[in-house]
């Protein structure tokens, strides 16, 4: 019998494919993301995000520490302040809850690469990103304002990545100039410039307590069916000066990952948000899925797509469990 010739597929042993596997876990290129509050001591659970906690001023540098103890090298700060109001007062404050995050942390820990997120939502009464005007627009250059005054008291207090995620428009070429004018041109600026209006964010806004007291973001956040447009506001933040371009959320947008990948010459972040965490959480609490591998898909599966940089909510477990620490 004559045997039928047909192309030779290489069987492999867990070795051998190991040895030619195309992407690995790089634990140097993820970003864990801390919620820091200022009203709290401790630790406090949000609940739509199990393992993931509200800390206090008092355990931060801790958390940051045993983090980096796992391998995180990158921490991407998110503050609840003491006092919101309807300009986001505290959120430019030399005293404000990220810039003394960022003093603690960077005390103990000064090669710790610490982004610290740069919106107006959780510091303002109404919870959106901006300043807004008598019926609730809001007004883009005030807010710009107010985000490079932010910008300068981050970087003031030893921020290395400032990450504008408000979408408004000119914010990062005011960034840029103003922290160069400033004598801080070694200030990063990682723009969301790719930030869509998703249904993927509800956890967070539990957690960052953040939620719009009226409307939605829609106004000034992507539309999710939009591809070319997001290749239009990368190439103008590029242009105005962004060092790294953020796409938010994750997976379901790995397909921009790999169009602006392509197409730019400036690393490409993903951030796999809250909703991506708790619904992978949710299933594997029901033993539905195996939560290990499905991270490791969902990482793997962003390199992939291009990116250099992935902020994930998942990163200290990750880096637990490549370390053997459970």
């Amino acid at each position: 019998m004559k045997m039928i010739e047909r192309p030779r597929r290489l069987r492999r042993s867990e070795s051998m494919r190991r040895l030619v596997r195309e992407q690995r876990i790089d634990l140097d290129a993820l970003v864990q993301p801390l919620f820091v509050d200022a009203t709290l001591s401790g630790r406090r659970p949000v609940l739509s995000m199990p393992g993931i906690d509200r800390l206090g001023l008092d355990v931060v540098a801790d958390e940051a520490v045993k983090l980096w103890e796992s391998g995180i090298r990158s921490l991407l700060l998110f503050g609840i302040p003491e006092h919101k109001d309807a300009y986001a007062s505290a959120n430019a404050d030399p005293e404000g809850i990220v810039q003394r995050a960022t003093r603690l942390i960077k005390a103990r820990l000064p090669e710790m690469v610490i982004f610290a997120d740069l919106c107006n939502c959780e510091y303002t009464d109404h919870g959106h990103c901006g300043i807004l005007d008598a019926v609730g627009n809001v007004l883009n250059d005030p807010t710009v304002e107010l985000l490079v005054a932010t910008a300068l008291s981050y970087a003031r207090c030893g921020v290395d990545v400032v990450a504008p995620s408000d979408m408004m428009d000119g914010r990062v070429g005011a960034i840029r100039r103003a922290l160069d004018e400033a004598g801080y041109p070694d200030i990063a600026i990682a723009s969301y410039a790719v930030k869509y209006a998703s249904a993927f964010y509800g956890p967070f806004r539990d957690a960052a307590d953040s939620a719009p007291a009226f409307g939605d973001r829609r106004g000034y956040q992507m539309d999710p069916a939009n591809g070319v447009e997001a290749l239009r506001e990368a190439r103008l933040d590029i242009a105005e000066g962004a060092d790294l371009l953020i796409v938010k959320p994750g997976m379901t947008y790995y397909d921009i990952v790999y169009r602006l990948a392509e197409r730019v010459d400036v690393p490409i972040a993903v951030y796999s948000v809250s909703g991506e965490y708790a619904m992978i959480k949710a299933a594997a609490a029901q033993g539905w899925i195996d939560e290990a591998r499905i991270v490791d898909e969902m990482l793997i599966g962003a390199q992939r797509a291009g990116a250099r940089v992935i902020v994930t909510y998942f990163a200290g477990a990750v880096a637990r469990r490549l370390r053997g620490e459970g």
